[in-house]
């Protein structure tokens, strides 16, 4: 764990989940607190829909490099980070209810910039790691992701009580800056051997070797797999902070509650988990970590049958319950399964292959979940919560045929250089 490609983890896993965060916790506050309605709000999960087609632009991203002096990965990385820190500072400037379409429109952009962002670190980040340290450097990676969001998540939420939006966006839009100094300061990993020499090599190679590798039914069970295995639970988070708010609870404790229940069990579960993950192997952090996850699905059931109220001592208790089970069960998971997509990648077409793997994961948290506003509506908070349980046990099924308890698959191929 004491390298430097561990530190480096540290940074791109923090770049990359701040702009996602922010779009998804702290824009539906912004939106709720501006009286917008819940249809309006899951409504806008559809301007996440970059990171479902990121795929499309990803060989581009293989092939060129658009700042000569930074190189391949490290110029995309710099120039959609430094767009990023400029379009969330923006985002402040406007207001829902007076300029929804100049709202609709940056949001998207942030998306496209996010998405941008997370092709050239994911392969930035695989073509560094050794194949030994996959388990260890993405969970690093999944942790420092997960603590990013909570500057929108918690400190931004704190600070909107005292401060105007605009000010709030500000200051959320300088935690960008650590991404871009590590950008400047890491060094650009070499080119993996028989790496995409023209665009048509960059579009049509990666799916050619991956469907050849696993053979067409294999290799649409892992897509069908990646689609199905985080569905529940991000469902179930997508309206999360809506939900807190209609239980009664101010958005002060949210934030206090997510800062301190959810970051600590977060960050030992993860790294343990990631540690673990080095003996138990990726297939079978996948069933355990996967079943960790679904189980704390049920802990919104909870919260929702205790009803909305004003809060109290016993009200945040569980509250703080909630949000460290969510924590711990989604950072496992995404842990396990982060890794099992990197270790799913050739070498020579990173980027393409990642895009194509975390658009699959991405596509339930954008278009999906863009319905939680309508589900919660006709069906209650409670019954919504129960369905997401019910989404998560087919992504669990297909363990069976892509993971198997006993199996241990061998990696794919390998880079000269790490960092």
């Amino acid at each position: 764990m004491l390298n430097r490609r561990m530190l480096i983890c540290v940074f791109t896993g923090f770049a990359s989940g701040l702009p996602l965060y922010l779009l998804l916790n702290l824009v539906p506050a912004w939106l709720r607190t501006e009286g917008l309605s819940l249809r309006a709000i899951g409504a806008f999960a559809l301007i996440q829909f970059p990171y479902t087609w990121k795929f499309l632009w990803a060989p581009l991203l293989d092939r060129y490099g658009i700042l000569p002096w930074l190189g391949r990965r490290r110029s995309w990385m710099f120039l959609s980070q430094l767009g990023l820190l400029a379009s969330i500072a923006w985002l402040g400037q406007l207001s829902p209810v007076d300029h929804l379409a100049w709202v609709v429109g940056l949001t998207a952009a942030l998306a496209f910039l996010s998405a941008t962002q997370d092709i050239a670190l994911d392969a930035f980040r695989r073509e560094i790691l050794p194949d030994a340290e996959l388990g260890i450097g993405n969970a690093i990676h999944v942790n420092a992701y997960r603590i990013a969001g909570l500057v929108p998540g918690s400190l931004s939420l704190i600070l909107a009580d005292r401060l105007p939006w605009d000010q709030v966006f500000l200051i959320t839009a300088l935690f960008m800056v650590p991404g871009l100094l590590m950008t400047l300061a890491v060094r650009e990993p070499m080119l993996a051997a028989g790496s995409p020499r023209t665009l048509r090599d960059a579009v049509v190679l990666p799916f050619q070797e991956f469907f050849g590798r696993h053979g067409v039914r294999s290799a649409l069970l892992v897509l069908a797999f990646l689609f199905f295995y985080k569905l529940g639970d991000s469902l179930c988070t997508a309206l999360a902070t809506p939900f807190y708010l209609d239980m009664g609870y101010s958005k002060t404790e949210i934030g206090l509650i997510a800062k301190n229940a959810g970051l600590w069990p977060m960050v030992i579960g993860g790294i343990l988990g990631g540690l673990w993950m080095i003996s138990l192997g990726i297939n079978r952090a996948l069933w355990l970590f996967g079943l960790v996850q679904l189980v704390t699905i049920l802990g919104f059931v909870w919260l929702a049958w205790l009803g909305p109220a004003p809060s109290d001592a016993t009200r945040l208790v569980a509250l703080a319950v909630v949000i460290s089970g969510e924590a711990v069960g989604a950072g496992l998971g995404t842990t396990a399964f982060v890794a099992f997509m990197a270790r799913a990648t050739h070498p020579a077409y990173t980027a393409t292959q990642l895009a194509l793997f975390t658009s699959l994961m991405a596509v339930p948290r954008t278009f999906i979940n863009a319905t939680a506003g309508w589900l919660v509506e006709a069906m209650g908070w409670m019954n919504f919560f129960w369905a997401c349980f019910a989404l998560a046990l087919p992504g669990m099924l297909l363990l069976l045929w892509v993971a198997p308890w006993h199996a241990r698959p061998a990696a794919v191929g390998g880079l000269t250089e790490r960092c």
